[in-house]
């Protein structure tokens, strides 16, 4: 009888990348990564390849492609899971393989006044969307994977679990956004209710709690906040059901109402996170709270927004001023 055949490379990858719940969008970028380093090579396996041959391939990233010190780390990143992980390969001085050092950048910060603009070219899903990073400093992806078993109205904070870092951590619900999000959730348990009744209504849970709680996929705390207009074919379960808001959808409504705002400033999504921690350090909240808020594992990491304060990072007024 014939042996069965060993998962292919990218498969086992692909395995080992699910046993550590990392998301699908790594995923796909460590997959992508680890086959252009193969293909590279003149697609030699990666167990006859070593440090030389990452080197090489980094240096070709930065050389040739001049691709950002970012996206240098994250195929590093994917090789080193590559070797250690899935081959079980612990290279001799892997530990000495240079990494591209990212660039130091004061972030874009907007002004309360810029915040209003922007806010006012929204609606919708996407208005009480930017309006809770603003208000609360999550990231994007924070926002829209809430749950609605993570909204506390009576204690006014928002639980974001699993967060940058794989941790968990509580900010505040701003007043603003309370009655909004009460008619969201409405709308999605009406939603809700609309995929049971068609014999859907289960949704995505995180680890492996769909195995120990077989139907809490189905229970309205489990449901997002966020659910998207519309169910699709989850990759890897091959299970349909209706995912949370698409990031994309969100990303691009913020560039628009940037747009019509007039506002010029190389801003995002991303930016309301960093104007939610300036505008805190302004009003003279202790840079530890803030920190606690959004999750840094460093205070060096907050400190940053030290330097976009309009009284400057150590309360220096231009001589021009005096």
């Amino acid at each position: 009888m014939s042996q069965p055949q060993p998962p292919r490379l990218l498969d086992q990858v692909r395995q080992s990348i699910r046993l550590k719940h990392f998301s699908l969008k790594t995923e796909k970028s460590y997959v992508y990564y680890i086959r252009d380093f193969i293909l590279f090579h003149s697609k030699r396996h990666p167990k006859e390849m070593g440090v030389d041959e990452i080197r090489a391939y980094l240096s070709h990233l930065a050389t040739d492609r001049r691709v950002a010190a970012s996206t240098q780390t994250v195929a590093l990143s994917a090789l080193l899971f590559l070797y250690r992980q899935v081959l079980q390969v612990e290279l001799p001085y892997i530990d000495e393989i240079e990494r591209a050092k990212r660039p130091e950048r004061v972030p874009v910060v907007l002004t309360r006044s810029e915040v209003k603009q922007i806010l006012t070219h929204l609606d919708g899903v996407e208005h009480l969307v930017v309006s809770l990073l603003y208000g609360s400093g999550m990231h994007l992806m924070e926002g829209l994977r809430l749950r609605v078993k993570d909204i506390d109205f009576e204690y006014q904070q928002i639980t974001v679990r699993d967060g940058k870092g794989s941790k968990d951590r509580v900010t505040m619900l701003p007043n603003f956004c309370i009655e909004p999000l009460r008619h969201q959730l409405r709308k999605a348990k009406s939603l809700h209710q609309q995929d049971s009744a068609m014999g859907y209504g289960s949704v995505e849970l995180p680890y492996a709690l769909e195995r120990k709680y077989p139907n809490a996929n189905r229970e309205w705390g489990w449901q997002f906040v966020f659910p998207s207009w519309k169910r699709s074919l989850d990759p890897r379960t091959q299970i349909v059901r209706r995912h949370h808001l698409y990031e994309q959808s969100v990303q691009r409504a913020v560039k628009q109402a940037i747009r019509q705002a007039g506002i010029h400033k190389h801003a995002g999504c991303h930016t309301f996170r960093h104007s939610f921690a300036t505008h805190l350090l302004e009003d003279g909240y202790d840079i530890r709270t803030v920190q606690e808020l959004l999750g840094h594992k460093d205070v060096k990491t907050t400190m940053i927004y030290t330097h976009v304060l309009n009284r400057g990072g150590k309360g220096v007024r231009s001589p021009l001023d005096v």
